[in-house]
């Protein structure tokens, strides 16, 4: 059983202890909870912070979630006001905005967040992530294309220099952009579909942003992020073709850095696949039975579309690209409580900069 469905496993039997005037499984504690009025403020309050509302509810002057709860304070507000989001009987959404409309924007954000998480190659792509307090970000720098002479540990005689790992910052900043998505629809459509219904378009949502998010980081690494640092590029040894020595020897050029993770066009994915040496039995039934997309090479395989369909770019996840955000994700709270849906945006500011640029190539079948 899976976190998100041990939740509401926990809430519904909970909730069914509550309407029989049992003890509640797992002794949780709904005294503080009921002191809690969400109101609109709280909400603001949130954004001005850069947190969640479930992040404020467990700050100290709230309802911090005692070691052992089964239940965060969100879920204890859900609790609370009676409404069930998964197990035999979830509320209506429209229930939801009969018995507690305020807690409504954070559910939406927290399955958009869920559906995020079911993008879990996304993970495989970034370094690091750092939240800035302005729009322009400026990466840092490691001239990493010094000799190793300059860069290795050696002996040093005495009067000799100490080689220097120079770290300076970029020439260029790095704009963060404001990147949103209107979530149109009405309340008549939604007022009888149950929470369990709705999460699932929430999580398509969340799903179709990291999705989104690929693909920045795939132009970063091909283009470089406005500092003079596309990735460089290397031929297969013909234009038109692509084979297993090709690949060798785009592995062979990350050194010291690791080729551990590929992005490409459902096209050259193809290519991959049906190369000779892919077609290893061992390779083969990994792929056959769990749909894993694992390289000749031992890198993992993330699909998108939006490269161009001639090219595979290679990174080392632990070095190439970090992601800052200036915004996290929020979405329009006024109007999913005062408008009942309508139309409401869900944004964030976010941005890709390259940390290591020899950390990332790009190799290409079709050349002049």
């Amino acid at each position: 059983m899976n976190t998100d469905e041990m939740i509401n496993t926990d809430i519904s039997e909970n909730l069914l202890a509550l309407a029989s005037h049992e003890p509640a499984r797992g002794n949780v504690d709904l005294s503080r909870t009921r002191q809690i009025e969400i109101n609109r403020e709280m909400y603001l309050d949130a954004q001005a912070r850069g947190i969640t509302l479930t992040e404020l509810l467990e700050s100290d002057p709230y309802d911090p979630s005692p070691v052992g709860s089964p239940l965060d304070a969100f879920e204890r507000q859900l609790l609370l006001k009676g409404i069930r989001t998964g197990g035999k009987h979830p509320a209506t959404v429209e229930l939801f905005y009969r018995n507690a409309a305020m807690l409504l924007p954070e559910f939406i954000m927290r399955e958009i967040k869920h559906g995020m998480s079911l993008r879990s190659d996304f993970g495989k792509l970034v370094a690091s992530a750092s939240d800035v307090a302005t729009n322009r970000y400026t990466p840092l720098y490691i001239d990493a294309s010094a000799t190793d002479t300059d860069l290795s540990m050696r002996p040093v005689g005495e009067g000799s220099e100490i080689p220097q790992i120079v770290v300076t910052e970029q020439k260029n900043t790095v704009a963060i952009p404001d990147y949103g998505v209107a979530l149109k629809a009405s309340y008549k459509a939604l007022r009888h579909r149950t929470t369990a219904q709705f999460k699932v378009i929430l999580w398509y949502i969340g799903f179709r942003i990291q999705a989104d998010k690929v693909s920045l980081i795939a132009d970063t690494i091909r283009l470089g992020d406005g500092n003079g640092n596309a990735a460089t590029v290397i031929n297969t040894d013909s234009s038109g073709t692509l084979d297993y020595d090709d690949l060798v020897k785009f592995y062979l050029e990350f050194f010291p850095y690791e080729l551990n993770t590929v992005i490409c066009h459902k096209t050259m994915v193809r290519t991959l696949l049906n190369l000779t040496e892919y077609k290893d039995p061992t390779v083969g039934f990994k792929f056959q039975t769990s749909g894993e997309l694992v390289s000749p090479l031992g890198a993992r395989i993330i699909r998108c579309d939006d490269c161009p369909t001639d090219v595979v770019i290679g990174l080392d996840n632990r070095f190439a690209i970090e992601e800052v955000r200036s915004q996290p994700l929020i979405v329009e709270f006024d109007k999913i409580i005062e408008q009942k849906f309508e139309e409401a945006v869900i944004s964030e500011s976010v941005a890709y900069a390259k940390i290591v640029p020899e950390a990332s190539l790009v190799l290409d079948s079709v050349f002049a």
